[in-house]
Formats: structure tokens, sequence, C-alpha cells
């Protein structure tokens, strides 16, 4: 008995000596581990970007633009939140930013208007504000560094004066035309812009007709609900213009479901905003008439702002990107082989 506990009391002594020695050198071992990563985190610059969803195809590159470019490679810490489309989770979302102290909040605004109050606790904060994709209408333009993104106005000024080319190469430039719009969300950037921009043009035309105007949210589902009632109400519509594409391809289910034609040898002509893959390739087989282009590959341009930024330069007010007009002319098989979204 004497023996064996002599045995444990020198077995507990080993043990409570390893125990004091993990505690002395054991803990400084974890800590230099745990120290390198926070030193380098420090050296990048912290980005916090609140993405006011995922509802289109569209939303999708532009969010993989933005992902792509703020990576640790290229010396960032990105922290991202997806608002889902509602106002006060990207207030939620840009509070929290505030509250990490990150080095710069980039968003994309679900509606132009409500910011004041938390663009000027970032401002407070000595934090930078980058738009991305859509404005905010604020009185103080000062609550925010710049804005990344379209020319919304000018995309749907495209648009007009795309149809009224081709109204004119129809010989219908004098023909009273009906059009009904499926439009974006309601109070976006870009519904408001593509609105301004068309109606614009349509109202140098006498016999230019808006119908109908109805918000369908840019998504496939609520595009093709809205279709349908346009259908309902409007026997005689020879104009569709869509503010997307995902809208569009429910418009155009809504049309062939009623037996009616679309495109470059339909009844009906079809004018589509963003010109994703799927689209373009409806635009090659002649389903949709024309695509203005909304170029989501933001993130390089986001990218040469906070560069700017960082090296104290002045920056403008608006950047807006490279788009183009995409017809049946000019899609080619090369150009759908190489789009990224």
């Amino acid at each position: 008995m004497f023996r064996k506990r002599s045995y444990s009391l020198v077995m507990t002594g080993i043990l409570m000596g390893m125990i004091v020695l993990l505690m002395m050198f054991g803990s400084r071992l974890f800590l230099d581990i745990d120290e390198e990563p926070r030193v380098e985190e420090e050296k990048r610059i912290v980005v916090g970007v609140s993405q006011l969803g995922s509802e289109s195809g569209w939303r999708t590159a532009n969010t993989e633009s933005v992902q792509n470019a703020f990576t640790t490679q290229n010396g960032y810490f990105l922290i991202f939140n997806n608002a889902r489309q509602k106002q006060e989770n990207q207030l939620k979302a840009i509070r929290s930013f505030i509250s990490q102290r990150v080095d710069y909040i980039i968003f994309s605004p679900v509606v132009e208007t409500g910011w004041e109050t938390v663009l000027q606790e970032a401002k407070e904060a000595g934090i930078p504000v980058i738009l991305m994709d859509r404005n905010v209408d604020v009185d103080d333009q000062s609550l925010f560094a710049t804005c990344v993104g379209s020319d919304f106005v000018a995309e749907g000024e495209k648009a007009g004066r795309w149809l009224e080319k081709e109204l004119r190469k129809r010989g219908y430039a004098e023909e009273r035309v009906n059009i009904v719009m499926l439009m974006g969300t309601e109070g976006s950037s870009s519904q408001i812009g593509r609105t301004a921009g068309f109606t614009s043009v349509a109202s140098e035309h006498e016999s230019w007709h808006i119908l109908d105007k109805e918000c369908a949210d840019f998504t496939s589902i609520k595009g093709k609900e809205v279709m349908r009632d346009f259908l309902r109400k409007y026997q005689d519509i020879d104009v569709v213009v869509s503010q997307n594409d995902d809208m569009t391809f429910g418009a155009i289910e809504a049309i062939r479901e009623s037996g009616r034609t679309v495109g470059v040898d339909g009844d009906i002509v079809i004018l589509s905003f963003d010109a994703v893959r799927n689209a373009l390739e409806m635009v090659a087989s002649g389903d949709i008439n024309v695509d203005i282009e909304c170029n989501p590959n933001q993130g390089e341009y986001l990218l040469r702002v906070i560069d700017m930024l960082e090296a104290g330069e002045q920056v403008e007010r608006r950047y807006y990107v490279e788009e183009d007009i995409f017809t049946i002319e000019n899609v080619t098989q090369e150009l759908l082989q190489e789009r990224t979204y």
C-alpha cells in the first residue's frame, strides 16, 4: 500500500509540474500563434459591404465581382451582408460596420431615401461611404465620398432611341404604338432613372402611348404576374419595356401563354435591361429585340476608388461603368462564351 501511494504521489507531482510548465510556456506559445494573424489583419483595409439582396442573376454577378475584388490577397478584409431587399436590414448592417470601426463602407441602397441619419453617423465616425450601383437622395452630398455604378437615365434613353430607329426602319414611325412598362423596385435608382430616361424620349413622339406601367420588383415571378394583368387589360400591346432581364423572362412566359409571340418576328417588341448571358441568348435567338447593358462588374472600379482615397487623392462624385447595347446583330457566340454573368 505504501509503495502504491508513493508511486501515486510521484506521478501526481510530475503531472502538476507539467501543468505548471504548460501554463508558463504553453500560454506564451498560444499567444504568439494568435498574435501573428492579428498583426497581419491589422495591415489589411477593412471594408464593410451591404448588398441589397440576391433578387436576380445580375445581383449575384455584382456580389461576386465585389467578393473577388476585396480579397486577403489584395490586402483587404471583407465583411459582407445581404440585406434581402429590406432597408431596415441595410441600416442595421451599416450601424454594425460603424461599431466595428471598418475603414470603408460600401452599400447598394434598396431605395434612394431614408439614409441621412445613418450616413451622418458614419461621417461623424470618420468612415468614408461609397455608393455601389445605386444612388441616394440626400441634401448633404458630403455624406458619401462617391458613387460607382450605371447611368440609369442614359440607359432609359438608349432604349427609347433604339425604339425610334426600329419603328422608323419598320415604317411605323407615325403610326400609333402602344407600350407597357414593367418597372423595378419602386424608389430605387434604376427604376427612377430608366423610367425617366425612356419616358423623356417617349414624350417626343405623339404616336407613342404608354398604356400602363407597374412595379414588378425585378423578379421573374412578379414580372409574369404583372404582364398577365396587362394582357387581360389591353388587347393591343405593341411594345414591352421591362427594366431588368428577370422580369423580362416572366413577361415572355405570360405573353406566350396568352397565344401571342415576341421578338424580331413576333407580335410584341421586347426591350430589356441588364444583358445577362441567359437574356443575351434570347437576343441571339430573336426572342428579345434589344437588351441595354447594365454592367455588374464594379469590384475593380471600387478598388481603384479606395486606392485613390488611401493615397489622399480627390475623387469624382460619380464613376460610371462601361456599358453597351445588344441586338441580334452584335450578339455572337464568342460573346456568349466569354460572358461571366
